[in-house]
Parts: C-alpha cells; structure tokens; sequence
C-alpha cells in the first residue's frame, strides 16, 4: 500500500487512499471526540524556541543554521517552555556534539497539513540569512484525521524536500506519528487509526528517501511509551507529547541530524544485532513504520539503508543557560556543564 501511495504521488495519482473513506470517516470522528473530551481538546499556544543555543561555543566559526517545519509537534504545542520543543533540544544537542553555535528558526505551525510544506518552504528559502545546513520536517497526523488523500500529502512531502536539497540543505523527516496511542480512542478505532497512521509514514519515507531526504520513524517510537506511560508521556490536553514525549522523540532524532551532518563518521558495517540492513526501499519504509527510531537513508536506488542509531536518554536534571535574544529562564534551552546544550549522546563507533 505505501508503495501504491508513493507511486501515486510520484506519478499525479490521486485516488489511492489508505483505508476505506467509511472507516477513515469513523477514525477522524473518534479522535475529534478525543480531542474534546480529554483536556478540553485544548494546548498552550506553542512557545517561541527561535534563536542561538550553544553560546559557549562561540568562536570564528560561522553557526550551523537549523531549521524546523511542520505541525504542531515541530512548533511544539503542549509544553509551555521554549527549551522543551523539539526544536530546543535538538538545536542544544547539535550544538554539544558540533561545539558549535546553532541558529534555531521554526516555521512549523499548528495544524499545519503536508500542503503547507509549499509555504512554510517559501518561507526558509527567502531567509535573507540564507540556506540552512539541515532542516527536520515533522508532518502528518492532520493529513490523517483531516482526510488529505495520501497521495497528496505524500506529493506535497515530497515536493518539499526536493525544494529544500536542491537549495542545498539537508533533510530529515519525523514521519506520521501513531494516532493509535490517543487514550480516548477505542478499539477498534484504536487498531484502524494505527494501520492507517503506519500506512502514511511508510509511504512518507519512501517519498522523502527518493527526493534525497532521510527519515525517522516517530509512530513505533513513541508509541508503546506512550501506552506504558501516558500521563507522564502526553502534555496537558492528552493530545500532544509532553516535556518528555518530546525528549524522546528529539533522542531519536538527534543522531541522523549529526550523521546528515558529518559531526560523526558514517560506516558502511551495519549491526545485524541491531537489525540494520539493506533493502528495497518499499521494504525498508514498511519495517521502519513498524520499528522504534528507524532511519531510512537513500542507498543505490532502489535500495536503502535501515539504520537504528545508538541514543541515550537525557539526564534527570539539567541547568537553565542564556540564549541568544532570550533568557533560559523564561524557557530557554537547557544547559550541559555551562555549555549552553541539553545532552551529549553516544557517539556511534567508527
């Protein structure tokens, strides 16, 4: 089915859908009806996370330019600090392991679906600063429960990120996030929101990986965490992740930015102990939707690699630094022994 989606949007298609548009109908019912019952169907108005992270690092090195696009899991909605977006955590770590400053701009707007991506694009790329060095695209979950017919979300995905590496930037896409992990939502609602949610995300990294875009499975990452844990793991509406759903997500993410990057040797050994291989990309796409924190990298077409990166979680406690433009006290990112970064992850071996 992903492939058929891809395909889809690859070749002007418009009528391939992920499940019946009954049974889609009954899914977007039920998680509205969450989304009203639990918390008032309501979050913070996401915080403001632009600026520089990592001052100690200043030196005669220009900063790495960082970039977010997407919904309201890019811009953050759900927590009421800047330093607790995704966007913080990931410009805090990039900084530690790059010892470099980084330049924080998200673009990302809440509710925002994959057609979006043309202006959100728009906007980057007019950026008088420049091109960025990557950009992370976080997109999906409104194109599910607002019926967008995938072959489009996919084409406008796509479109985008070809956008943005022919600029020159480099691209990593968090794909659709599991809807089945919203408490409200009962079986078996529960089990055809995740079926349709790991339908898009397969077909979203195919479609990224082929426009030369990387990709990191969210849905089987943050899913069985959430169920485990879903006070600690949903913000307040119990719609969008918390301080610490988004911590995980920014863990998973966080090695492919520093291997899009060069900031760590890449290796061609791949780990059969942590089952990484080679495979068709349809094929990777689909085991990477089933997989926590997979990342799928562009090989030889039509091949492409699974990868799943060493990470490590953050520290129970961290100290508030200054920002560039702003105080850490009213939300800035947190630091790492006065470094101005969150955290410090495992390096992969060479």
């Amino acid at each position: 089915m992903a492939r058929r989606i891809a395909a889809g949007a690859a070749y002007g298609g418009g009528s391939v859908g992920l499940i019946g548009a009954a049974t889609v109908g009954l899914v977007l019912a039920e998680v509205q009806l969450a989304k009203r019952q639990v918390g008032g169907g309501t979050a913070p108005v996401p915080p403001s996370a632009n600026g520089r992270y990592g001052v100690a690092f200043a030196g005669p090195t220009d900063p790495l330019r960082f970039v977010m696009l997407g919904d309201s899991t890019a811009a953050g909605q759900g927590v009421r600090r800047a330093g607790q977006t995704p966007g913080a955590l990931l410009a805090s770590g990039l900084a530690a392991v790059s010892e470099r400053p980084v330049d924080l701009r998200n673009v990302a707007l809440p509710g925002a679906r994959s057609d979006d991506l043309d202006r959100q694009v728009s906007l980057v790329l007019a950026d008088p600063a420049g091109v960025p060095d990557v950009c992370v695209i976080m997109i999906g979950a409104n194109d599910v429960t607002h019926r967008m017919p995938a072959t489009q979300s996919v084409r406008c995905l796509g479109t985008a990120v070809r956008r943005l590496r022919t600029a020159g930037a480099e691209v990593v896409v968090g794909t659709c996030p599991d809807l089945g992990t919203i408490e409200p939502v009962y079986q078996p609602l529960r089990w055809l929101a995740r079926r349709v949610s790991r339908q898009l995300a397969a077909a979203q990294t195919i479609g990224a990986v082929e426009q030369g875009g990387r990709t990191v499975s969210l849905g089987d990452l943050l899913g069985p965490e959430f169920e485990a844990n879903p006070r600690e793991l949903f913000g307040p509406d119990n719609y969008h992740p918390s301080a610490e759903g988004y911590a995980t997500a920014a863990m998973a993410m966080l090695p492919t930015l520093c291997a899009v990057l060069g900031l760590w040797p890449e290796s061609d050994h791949l780990d059969g102990s942590r089952r990484e291989d080679i495979l068709p990309v349809a094929k990777a796409a689909s085991q990477a939707a089933r997989e926590a924190g997979t990342e799928v990298t562009g090989a030889r077409a039509p091949w492409a690699l699974l990868k799943h990166r060493r990470r490590r979680r953050l520290p129970a406690h961290t100290e508030p630094a200054k920002r560039h433009g702003a105080d850490a006290a009213d939300g800035g990112p947190p630091s790492g022994s006065g470094s101005g970064a969150t955290w410090r992850p495992a390096r992969e071996r060479p």
